[in-house]
This record gives C-alpha cells, sequence and structure tokens, in this order.
C-alpha cells in the first residue's frame, strides 16, 4: 500500500488534533507495519521529515515552493499524478483541493453544534471547505462511538462508512512517587497530592467557568487545602471567567498557569489529587485519559464521548448542574474508599488505550481502500 499522509496540523504547540497527527505519522515512519511507501503533505508541498514541523513551520523547502514555481492548473495536476494509486489520510478534518478521494478523520461536530464556541475564521472555514471534503471521502473516522452516531445522524451517513477509532495516551503519563515530583512541585509552589487540576482552554463548551463557580462554593479550609489548578491557553470568550480566575487567586484558593509545554504535563498531573474536566462537549476528551493514566481520581462530564473513555473509572456529573458539580468534586476530593478504587479502574482503562493500537487500526482501515 502507498500512503500518502496529510501533516498541516503538525504546528508547535500541538492541540489535540497535533498530537494525533503527530503519533500517526511518528508510527507511519517506522513502517512498522510493512507499507510500500509512507509521504507527508501539507499544502502545496512534500515533507520529508514530519518531525521538522515541531522545530520549525517551514522545514525544508520555503513554503510556498511549488505555488511559486508551477503555475495553479499545472501544480494541481503535478500533485494529482503524484498522489495517483495511494491512499489519502487527512487527518484534520479537510482533504486538500488537489485529492479526488480519500480518508479523513473528523474529531467532533462542535463547530456545527456549537458555533458560538468557534473564532469566526474557523467557521467560515468549514462553511466554504467541509461539503466538498465529504463529497470526496471515501470513509470518515472518529475519535469515539458517540462521534460516530453523530456523524452519521448529522450528514446522514451510513454507519458502515464510519470507523471509531479511539486515541492513545503517551507512556510519559504514569503515577510517580513523591520524590520524583519534589523539584518540580517545589518550582511551581505546589505540593504533592494537596492540589486538584484542570487542564483545558478556557473556552465556553469546556464549562471551566462552571467548576470554578462550583470550586468557590467548597468550604474555605477545604479550597486553601487543596487548592484549583488550572492550565491551558485563555482562548476566545473568556473575559469574565478572567475575572473570576483573579478573584480566585487572590482569595488564594485558585492558580492560573496559562499554557503549560506538553513536556511539563505528566509531573503536573501525577501530583495532583484529583483532576477535573466538565466539559459538555469533546470528540474524546485525551485529558481525561492522561488523567487516569496517571493515578489521579477523576471527575468528568456524563456527556458525548467522556462517559466512553472514562471507561468507568470516573465520577460523571452533567456540566451544567452545579448542585451535582459541588457534590462530584466533594466526593472525588475526600471519598478515600471510592478514590483507591478508581485509581485502580482508571489505570486498568488507560492500559488499554496506546498511540501504537490507534495507528494500527488506522492503517488496516487504510488498507481496505488501497
Amino acid at each position: 500500500m502507498k500512503l500518502i499522509f496529510s501533516v498541516d496540523a503538525l504546528v508547535p504547540p500541538l492541540t489535540g488534533i497535533g498530537r494525533y497527527t503527530w503519533e500517526l505519522a511518528r508510527h507511519y515512519s517506522a513502517q512498522r507495519w510493512n507499507v510500500d511507501s509512507v509521504r507527508f503533505f501539507r499544502p502545496n508541498e512534500w515533507i520529508t521529515d514530519p518531525e521538522e514541523l515541531l522545530r520549525s513551520p517551514m522545514p525544508g523547502r520555503k513554503r510556498g515552493y511549488l505555488r511559486r514555481q508551477i503555475p495553479k492548473s499545472w501544480r494541481a495536476w503535478a500533485l494529482g499524478k503524484q498522489m495517483r494509486g495511494a491512499v489519502f489520510h487527512a487527518p484534520n478534518y479537510f482533504l486538500p483541493d488537489c485529492v479526488d478521494s480519500g480518508i479523513v478523520t473528523v474529531h467532533d461536530l462542535s463547530v456545527f453544534k456549537y458555533p458560538e464556541t468557534h473564532p469566526l475564521q474557523r467557521r467560515r472555514h468549514f462553511e466554504a471547505g467541509f461539503a466538498s471534503t465529504l463529497a470526496r471521502a471515501a470513509h470518515i473516522i472518529t475519535d469515539s462511538e458517540a462521534i460516530r452516531l453523530e456523524v452519521a445522524d448529522f450528514f446522514g451517513w451510513p454507519l458502515d462508512r464510519i470507523t471509531a477509532i479511539p486515541l492513545g495516551v503517551s507512556e510519559a503519563f504514569r503515577p510517580r512517587l513523591e520524590y520524583e515530583l519534589a523539584e518540580f512541585l517545589r518550582n511551581r509552589g505546589l505540593v504533592f497530592g494537596n492540589y486538584s487540576l484542570c487542564v483545558s482552554t478556557l473556552e465556553p463548551r469546556k464549562r471551566v467557568d462552571q467548576l470554578v463557580r462550583a470550586y468557590g462554593r467548597l468550604p474555605i479550609a477545604w479550597r486553601q487545602r487543596f487548592p484549583l489548578v488550572l492550565a491551558g491557553s485563555s482562548g476566545w470568550l473568556s473575559e469574565d471567567l478572567q475575572i473570576e480566575l483573579k478573584r480566585g487567586e487572590e482569595e488564594g484558593w485558585l492558580r492560573y498557569l496559562g499554557f503549560v509545554p506538553e513536556a511539563e504535563l505528566p509531573e503536573l498531573y501525577a501530583g495532583a489529587r484529583a483532576f477535573f474536566f466538565p466539559s459538555a462537549y469533546e470528540g474524546f476528551g485525551l485529558p481525561v485519559l492522561e488523567a487516569l493514566a496517571s493515578g489521579v481520581p477523576t471527575l468528568t462530564s456524563n456527556c458525548s464521548s467522556l462517559p466512553e473513555v472514562a471507561g468507568g473509572a470516573a465520577w460523571l456529573v452533567q456540566p451544567d448542574d452545579a448542585d451535582a458539580l459541588l457534590d462530584g468534586i466533594e466526593h472525588v476530593l475526600l471519598d478515600d474508599a471510592w478514590r483507591a478504587a478508581a485509581v485502580e479502574r482508571g489505570l486498568r482503562v488507560a492500559g488499554q488505550r496506546n498511540w501504537a493500537a490507534c495507528a494500527s487500526q488506522t492503517l488496516e482501515l487504510c488498507r481496505l481502500f488501497a
């Protein structure tokens, strides 16, 4: 099989889709499954080494090389000829215009179901180009069964043309002993097992605002003993939330770290007493799996793909039910018997999910279209 894999999402720092793209590209590069050839592509150029994209957005030839050197009509013809006979996989929603048919990964439908939570430019991008991708897609991959069913219903696609392949979790996410994290936590003013954690972009559908308000209703002694630590970019439509975060920091029970480099996240997870992720909608919810793999008792939402990802190992709540969220936070923080059982279940669930399996299943699907 000849495979062409789109790597347009490999832009540092990696988003969740960027992580998915990189893990597949890394495993494909190893050619562990005897692929005849693998080529990496992004609009108007071939990429020799995807890892270079993590260091520089323009490796090798300068971006736009093909665009400058070849007229548009000839460029489309030349690219089409080079792609002939290959299976094309686009892991980031869109098939390039030069691709006649291919496999596309649709991670979620939030841009259609919750357009108010996305920037205008992203909404316009989908409005302008996604119909063309669907018209040319031979098959769709989703990250979860929940999104598989949703895509079938929303677009009227037959289920046999959609396959759910769960994401994996890096081996870097694992339980750690206190001495392993001593320096890392000391440098950040954190204490092992004495802080709660939420890793999320600050945007409306993540419901971080609901989490902060619920946490603010805990008895002050609990908030001071187990401060809430938030890690993630500021996102959009978060101005009011930023005010609440500042108030919590001034009161001494909240820490907003902003963006945390990916390399630091495994240690930040492993030192937490509890992990909270009350998002209203996720295509997969990778932070939940990372928390479970780190041996951290976890609360998440009872909607979209999140129960599927948690696999019975997390406390589930309706994210917009303020009282249920508060009760869940107390339970995950303080119920020692539940916490011990949740850690054991979470490690079992996470142990069944790895990127090698995700890449292998994806490649086997691609083989069906070779």
